[in-house]
């Protein structure tokens, strides 16, 4: 009897779930949740080329070099790249006596400490070094940054859905909020009165909220001075330290597209060579097939002695 009641009073459970999910169901289809402000306004990465982008990928020295530079100016003063070393700068085409003197010259000096005190302190960098981080730690980032934390630059690329063309989305994305209208044609503050960016914040539709604590970090042509003599207008800086970052995410990305390559053409080469040494060793064989079963002569032979000695008929 307890079964019983037991089956039913699940039975009834069952059911009260299976009511509500159809119930929400059909109320969320009917009545669905209000769009956001951040559905609605929310930008996704532009369509940019990158020299890196695709199998055949490589890397434009002389861009990488433009964004390494614009990396060092612009954006060393607030964000670290603490899983790259100097001396992978001569991937770069920098030569050792120069990525040295970009070491010793590097404007935030390593921490160490003082041998003779024992007390904190401070050197040049070294060619074995990875970069310094602006802060001491992360109290310090935050407490310079209106309590917003600089994220590491050395993954970013990597980290973030659209790469490269995310990084130059943002940087290039700064937009005045007062206005502002999306593809649909709607106002943002119209649509959203309440999403207005607060103060020490700066509107980008490129970024996930819709709000972002850092400044514009390019503001104007002509910001940095290009050694190459290219003209430093800020989509062509954009492009360029998107570039950079991309290195810094993936420095070995030339030598695995090629690594690949040649993988691929070895296994295409033996999978030819395994054929052709199938068609050549089995090509003239034979396949023997012999007869099995009642239909076998030799069998219906031995059955028919059998029913001999028997006496069967048949």
């Amino acid at each position: 009897m307890v079964r019983i009641i037991g089956f039913f009073i699940g039975l009834g459970f069952v059911g009260v779930l299976l009511l509500s999910l159809i119930v929400n169901g059909v109320d969320s289809i009917k009545n669905p949740p209000p769009a956001t402000a951040e559905e609605e306004f929310h930008l996704g990465a532009k369509d940019v080329r990158f020299a890196s982008d695709g199998a055949f990928g490589r890397f434009d020295r002389e861009q990488v070099q433009r964004g390494f530079q614009i990396y060092k100016e612009v954006c060393s003063a607030c964000h670290s790249l603490k899983y790259v070393s100097f001396y992978q700068l001569k991937d770069l085409g920098y030569n050792e006596a120069e990525v040295k003197a970009i070491a010793n010259q590097w404007a935030i000096e390593v921490p160490t400490v003082n041998p003779e005190t024992g007390e904190p302190s401070t050197r040049k960098a070294l060619i074995s070094d990875r970069f310094p981080s602006p802060y001491a730690n992360e109290t310090a980032a935050r407490a310079a940054n209106n309590n917003a934390l600089p994220p590491d630059l050395s993954l970013i690329t990597e980290s973030r859905e659209g790469g490269a063309h995310y990084v130059y989305s943002l940087l290039t994305g700064y937009r005045n909020q007062q206005g502002y209208r999306n593809a649909k044609g709607q106002e943002l503050l119209k649509e959203f009165p309440d999403v207005k960016t607060p103060a020490g914040l700066h509107f980008n539709p490129y970024f996930a909220n819709l709000n972002i604590a850092m400044p514009p970090p390019l503001t104007s042509d002509g910001q940095v001075t290009f050694a190459d003599g290219t003209k430093s207008t800020v989509d062509q800086m954009a492009k360029d330290v998107s570039a950079f970052l991309v290195w810094t995410a993936e420095p070995t990305l030339e030598n695995r597209h090629r690594a690949g390559w040649v993988t691929m053409l070895f296994l295409l080469t033996a999978t030819v060579l395994a054929y052709l040494a199938y068609r050549n060793l089995w090509a003239n064989a034979k396949r023997e097939v012999s007869v099995r079963g009642p239909l076998e002569p030799a069998f219906r032979e031995r059955m028919n002695e059998q029913k001999a000695e028997r006496g069967i008929a048949g």
